[in-house]
């Protein structure tokens, strides 16, 4: 599996879950109808720790543009790969959502709500004001891409003073799974922290595209928000990694 296959099938995992948690909790007549923001916030944490399970060892697992972005600008990552990762991504995020929906497709003809229908697909903000909306993005990602750029790999010191890693396996996933789930839990109450352009984008365009029974608008006149935002976020948080110095990933 090269790193292009690992983005793509890592995005679509945690868009799967991420998609369908979000559809069993608003659709009507799912098993978990209105169970809540916790069962949200908990099944997109968990459905980056599949993606960063699968993806991690071929591609790095970033699984969002902000990610490869912020890398990017630190020097952790080849500007050069910067496009194709991001590709990968928006078409995992894209495939991910339309899985979803097929599994819930019963669910969603027996929705009247448009709004509901759309929810699965793209973030909307609690409250609509857009210097707002966009702050929200802006700080939930930089909380992300600062975390991520100050993670270590576990290690241990010997009896000589050697540095030797600790083989935690998909285990070391946890850690990012974590950091999604508090962002989630804290911040994400005013525009469902997208903290991510592909997640955003790619269902997005899916539910323009799908042929889903009384659907509404996909609300493109806000989608900019999702990509900007954690656009900025992410080059926020790099400076901030840039001005304070390393010690952190790779």
């Amino acid at each position: 599996m090269d790193a292009f296959v690992a983005e793509f099938i890592g995005t679509s995992l945690l868009i799967t879950m991420g998609s369908g948690v979000v559809a069993n909790v608003v659709l009507k007549g799912t098993k978990g109808n209105n169970s809540g923001w916790i069962v949200i916030t908990t099944a997109w944490a968990l459905g980056v720790f599949i993606g960063v399970v699968v993806a991690g060892p071929h591609s790095g697992a970033h699984l969002n543009p902000a990610v490869s972005i912020g890398l990017a600008i630190v020097g952790f990552f080849d500007w050069a790969m910067v496009p194709s990762y991001v590709l990968a991504q928006i078409l995992g995020a894209m495939f991910g959502a339309t899985i979803s929906y097929l599994i819930y497709k019963d669910h969603f003809d027996a929705t009247e709500d448009a709004g509901l229908k759309f929810a699965p697909f793209g973030t909307v903000p609690a409250i609509r004001n857009l210097p707002s909306n966009l702050f929200s993005e802006i700080i939930g990602t930089s909380v992300l891409i600062i975390v991520i750029l100050y993670s270590t790999d576990p290690v241990i010191t010997d009896f000589n003073g050697q540095q030797v890693p600790i083989g935690l396996g998909a285990l070391g996933a946890l850690p990012v799974a974590f950091l999604v789930w508090v962002i989630g839990l804290s911040l994400g109450g005013t525009t469902g922290y997208a903290i991510n352009p592909a997640r955003d984008f790619g269902p997005r365009l899916m539910h323009q595209l799908l042929p889903i029974k009384g659907k509404g608008t996909s609300d493109w006149s806000y989608s900019w928000v999702p990509i900007l935002g954690p656009i900025i976020g992410a080059s926020i948080a790099a400076g901030i990694y840039l001005l304070l110095g390393a010690g952190g990933m790779v």
